[in-house]
């Protein structure tokens, strides 16, 4: 039976971490992990969710988790699993929690081998567009225009790599993107990866108010609101083919979501705002 959000196991199983107000991936680790139970053995990388996690002596996670290298995310989930089948344990599921820039940059390659070996995991990239934990520096999944301390004048010049066309390109048993702004949507996924045996990809919008420029109470709204806008498609991957779970709603109010958001102020606002001259 599917599950809603009313339906969540009530025990928490990451909390007490320092992340910052309004943290969209904080939100959607704990939501995924609410979906999967004690059960559920966590891998993280180098990123927010390791920095605001981990922090001697209150570890947020009460399900067993690890810190990986920053390339290994999928690698480690890989031996993990073999471990544990090894030891005849199989009432479990590995669930790696990487960032953008873990995911589309620094760990590509782990992912990638872990898809062709068909390993029984769970990878889930939240998305919150740019290296946050390290400074606000653009990553591959940093949008058109998107002001980071690396991009800081013009914005980034290039397009966000497509993860879900990657990871289906390379044979991957499972791929959905979602949004915390649309958590049933998002806990049906995680629902259903679950119970698929083979490698699972799961790309969730994670909206960050201090690299994107919003107040801390709008995160969700944001999350919902880049669904409606068009700006994030809730997409599937399965069997070769695809599905589209949502049409955007309002698309003609793309400008309105992106003048929300400080990271999309124009070049123009920028120069006037810093007495900047250009180059």
């Amino acid at each position: 039976m599917a599950m809603s959000a009313r339906d969540l196991d009530k025990r928490e199983f990451f909390f007490g971490h320092k992340a910052c107000a309004g943290c969209g991936g904080s939100l959607a680790v704990r939501i995924a992990l609410k979906v999967l139970g004690e059960r559920a053995v966590s891998v993280l990388p180098a990123g927010c969710m390791s920095a605001v996690g981990f922090n001697f002596p209150q570890l947020a996670f009460t399900n067993n988790a690890f810190i990986t290298p920053f390339a290994a995310t999928a690698s480690v989930m890989t031996g993990i699993e073999a471990g544990l089948r090894q030891r005849g344990i199989d009432d479990f599921q590995v669930v790696g929690f990487a960032g953008d820039g873990g995911t589309a940059d620094i760990g590509l390659q782990a992912l990638s081998g872990a898809i062709d070996r068909g390993d029984n995991i769970l990878y889930i990239c939240y998305d919150n567009e740019a290296y946050m934990n390290t400074g606000i520096q653009k990553s591959g999944l940093t949008p058109y225009g998107a002001k980071t301390t690396t991009t800081p004048y013009k914005g980034s010049r290039r397009h966000k790599k497509d993860m879900l066309a990657i990871v289906a390109a390379n044979g991957v048993d499972y791929a959905a993107s979602a949004s915390i702004g649309y958590l049933e949507d998002y806990i049906r996924k995680i629902e259903k990866a679950a119970g698929i045996t083979g490698t699972k990809y799961i790309h969730v919008l994670a909206p960050c108010p201090v690299g994107w420029g919003f107040k801390t109470d709008e995160t969700v709204d944001i999350a919902r609101e880049a669904v409606d806008v068009g700006a994030w498609s809730l997409r599937e991957y399965e069997n070769g083919e695809w599905k589209l779970n949502r049409e955007p709603s309002r698309p003609q109010d793309l400008e309105l979501y992106m003048k929300r958001q400080g990271r999309f102020k124009i070049e123009k606002q920028y120069q006037e705002e810093n007495n900047y001259a250009g180059e």
